[in-house]
């Protein structure tokens, strides 16, 4: 029955990737956020991104392994590229806001801040158990999943409001490796 509903096992399984961001892109769309103070709207899409992923450990699983795949089968489905549009339309009318209002910093970009997003909220579903073990900590504790989730969300919206730093990303990177260079010239002089 595969191969009548999906032509091929790799279809089948584009449908079920097309499937899975269907729901959580639904599940962001039902917040109706864009009406909301900025800070409350980011903060309420990031819990529910948390909430999401910690509830569909399955989400998580396909696109560890759409990574694997090199995201061979995500590019094919129009779907998911046009759907991943609509948060990144939220995101900028949230941020675009908060920059209006002061509240935000004026060098943001929302595909920047939906990886961080994802980011942080992925990473405790994807390597729970190697994270858990390695630092003995059981991350599916209520208390401590708890903690993460305003952790998580505080993190991000200060760094949103916080103000550019003066100083160029440029100058401080070159820092370390000047001090790299003077190392190894001094090596080579002993």
């Amino acid at each position: 029955m595969i191969y009548y509903y999906f032509s091929s096992k790799e279809g089948l399984y584009l449908a079920v990737l097309e499937k899975v961001y269907g729901e959580l892109r639904a599940a962001e769309m039902s917040l109706d956020v864009v009406h909301e103070d900025p800070k409350s709207a980011l903060k309420r899409i990031i819990e529910l991104t948390f909430d999401y992923q910690e509830a569909h450990p399955e989400f998580v699983r396909l696109v560890n392994t759409e990574n694997v795949n090199n995201g061979r089968y995500i590019e094919q489905s129009e779907t998911i590229l046009s759907s991943n549009i609509t948060i990144v339309d939220v995101l900028t009318s949230i941020l675009y806001r908060g920059q209006k209002q002061g509240v935000f910093r004026s060098d943001l970009d929302p595909v920047d801040v939906r990886m961080l997003i994802s980011a942080f909220c992925f990473f405790r579903v994807s390597n729970q158990y190697t994270f858990g073990t390695v630092f003995q900590r059981g991350l599916s504790s209520p208390k401590l999943r708890e903690h993460h989730r305003t952790m998580i969300c505080e993190v991000i919206l200060r760094w949103l409001t916080q103000t550019k730093p003066e100083v160029e990303l440029a100058t401080s990177l070159d820092q370390p490796r000047a001090a790299a260079a003077n190392k190894t010239r001094v090596s080579r002089v002993r």
